[in-house]
């Protein structure tokens, strides 16, 4: 199984600058795309930014140019440095990656707990 954990989340002012990081631990053989996602209260969850293990990038149009998402492969790990913060960027964060328990076994998709970010007017 893999375990992902987010951490950073927290109430920062809009214009503000807050950063995400996401660990994933457990037996995984390897871990492919990795990626950030939100859900606002009362709205469905949607993407922010994937990054593969080649480090391209893919962002949603609300975040672009405010945002950026990076990885670590060899702690694999995920940042997601958020710049210019909104109102509207209020949600809880979640993590996810697909990732495989062995040598050419499926790939699977994980989901972390996700982390608060509250960005007060």
């Amino acid at each position: 199984q893999v375990q992902l954990v987010e951490s950073g989340g927290d109430l920062v002012q809009a214009g503000g600058s807050l950063g995400l990081s996401c660990v994933a631990s457990g037996s995984m053989f390897s871990i492919d795309t990795m990626g950030w996602y939100r859900q606002a209260p009362g709205k469905q969850r949607e993407l922010v930014a994937t990054i593969t293990t080649g480090s391209s990038t893919k962002y949603a149009d609300s975040v672009k140019g405010r945002f950026t998402i990076s990885r670590d492969n060899d702690k694999n790990t995920v940042y997601l440095q958020m710049n210019s913060l909104k109102p509207e960027d209020t949600a809880v964060y979640y993590c996810r990656t697909t990732a495989s328990l062995s040598s050419g076994g499926s790939m699977y998709l994980y989901w972390g707990q996700g982390t608060q970010v509250t960005v007060s007017s």
